[in-house]
Order: C-alpha cells, then structure tokens, then sequence
C-alpha cells in the first residue's frame, strides 16, 4: 500500500534536550493513524516537522511523496492542519468562515464548496449564526471542516478533542470517522486512549523519543502485556520503560 507519510530515524533537539531520538513511522494512505504519548513526549515537534513547521536535525521525512526539507511548498500543498486551538472567527458566521477559508485557498465555487461542507459536517441549521454561539464541539467541526478546503491528501489533528466535554468529544470522533471513510490520510495525536482505540487503524506511542510500540489495539496490547489500552500506555510511558 502507498505510504501518505513516512519518517526515518527522525531527530530533533532543543537545546541539550533531545525531543525526538530516530523515530521511524509509515502511514499508509487512506487510514488513520494515532500517535500518543505524555504531555511533552514530542507528539507536537513531530506534526511541526511533517507539516514543514519545523526542521528536523536528521534525518528524513515525506507527506504525500514530498520531502519536507526540499520541497515544503508541495508538501503544505497537499495538507491541512487542525491544531489544538479552535481558529475559527468568532465574529463571522460559520458559513462565512468557510467561504473566507475557500477564497484564501482560491477555490472555485467557494460559496458552493462551504455550503457542501456546512451539511456535510451537520452544521446547517447554524449556519448563518455566529460561531461564537457554538458549543465546543461545533466550533471544532467547523475548524476540521475549513481544514478540507481545497481537497488536501492529508489531513493533521493535533489533539483535536483537547478541552471538550464528553458529548463534544464524541462530535468529532464521528466527524473523523467520516473523513476516514472518504479515503483522506488522518494523522493525529491524542493523549486519549478510547479515543485512539476508537479511531485509528494504527496505533503507535511515543515516548523517551522514540517509538516505544506501534501497530493495531491488540498488538498495542501484548507489547506491553496489559489486558486494556489504558494500561498498556501507562506501562510503554513509564519512567524508564522505553530505556
């Protein structure tokens, strides 16, 4: 199967702290795939240097057959990016945010591709109502949904439940689940297990820089030896594990 994105022996540093330490990953195109690890374990610096954000110090990378040191501006040309906060206007109307995203990006049609977009993602009935009114769980859809402008291969979440509520949550698991379906490349970091567990057909966790396990939930599991996700995250990420 085509690889969407593909890392080896990736690092990077800040300062004398080595956040990234030769991690290596593929992601097959058209599926989910879920990167978790601890506050600081170097999920983000990873979605900055796949998104062309940041450099890395060794090592290579590729988003949709590019390589993002030598040719980022095809790389940011085949992606979107929704990070963990919300950028919506909150001034403008949901259907306005799409339609200013989609003359941005010079669409054809911007209108027609944000109305498509607004009953695509359950938005309708506030549509012409400021975003500023919308639950937690709205305002991300809409975020996720300006990310699809433009059609990208790949789409980057960067934590994109971080700070909803349950129901909110829920909202944009199904919002993902639909993307998956349609064929896009989701990549997203997560620090919620059910979440991964839910969503992804890969599962990998990030710690001490490294890859510490990578595969499906059940191979997750018997890495670490544990009967349930949770568990088997707290053991991968435990001090001294990944040594």
């Amino acid at each position: 199967m085509t690889s969407a994105i593909r890392l080896t022996e990736i690092t990077k540093s800040f300062g004398t702290e080595r956040v990234l330490d030769g991690i290596s990953l593929e992601v097959p195109a058209g599926s989910v795939y879920a990167l978790l690890g601890t506050n600081g374990a170097g999920k983000t610096t990873t979605i900055s240097i796949l998104t062309t954000l940041l450099r890395a110090d060794s090592g290579t990378a590729t988003v949709a057959g590019h390589d993002v040191a030598t040719a980022a501006a095809a790389v940011r040309e085949a992606i979107s990016m929704t990070g963990q906060n919300v950028t919506v206007d909150l001034v403008l109307t949901g259907l306005e945010n799409l339609v200013l995203i989609g003359r941005l990006r010079h669409v054809p049609d911007p209108r027609g591709v944000a109305s498509e977009l607004i009953e695509r993602f359950g938005l309708a009935a506030a549509a012409n109502k400021p975003t500023a009114t919308y639950s937690g769980g709205m305002k991300r859809r809409l975020d996720i949904a300006m990310s699809l402008i433009g059609s990208p291969e790949v789409v980057f979440l960067d934590e994109p439940t971080t700070g909803l509520d349950p129901a909110g949550r829920r909202e944009v698991w199904d919002t993902v689940a639909g993307l998956a379906s349609s064929g896009t490349t989701i990549m997203l970091t997560t620090q919620y297990m059910e979440e991964a567990a839910h969503l992804a057909d890969t599962i990998a966790v990030l710690a001490g820089g490294r890859i510490a396990a990578s595969g499906s939930h059940d191979d997750i599991l018997a890495v670490a030896g544990a009967a349930d996700l949770e568990s088997a995250f707290l053991a991968l990420t435990a001090e001294g594990a990944h040594r």
